[in-house]
């Protein structure tokens, strides 16, 4: 794979990039970016401009559950979307600075 030219500082040199790059490629999880900076000595966030740099970064998805938690996480979005499609797609740009608990709430009652 060939590096880009923004990537030829002496901080990272166009052969660790080589291997930083390839890596990643390979297997592209934020714990590989761990570790290519764990093995490099360079902070993740350092590893993870590079790779977005070269256009090779995947933005990791968000987990979809917290730990220990027995339901999903809904987004605010979600519940939004959700409270306008009961109420046949109308729709209210300020509806999603409400709290969460409101939209739950608001959300609920509209379902009854």
């Amino acid at each position: 794979m060939t590096v880009a030219n923004n990537t030829n500082s002496t901080a990272y040199p166009a052969e660790m990039m080589e291997i930083i790059i390839a890596t990643y490629v390979e297997t592209p999880t934020r714990q590989t970016v761990e570790e290519l900076a764990a093995e490099f000595d360079k902070p993740v966030r350092g590893i993870i401009t590079k790779l977005s740099q070269n256009g090779v970064y995947q933005k990791q998805e968000k987990a979809s559950m917290k730990a220990g938690a027995t339901k999903p996480v809904v987004r605010k979005s979600d519940l939004v979307e959700k409270i306008q499609n009961a109420l046949g797609g109308v729709e209210f740009t300020a509806l999603e600075k409400a709290s969460k608990s409101d939209l739950v709430v608001l959300l609920s009652a509209l379902e009854k």
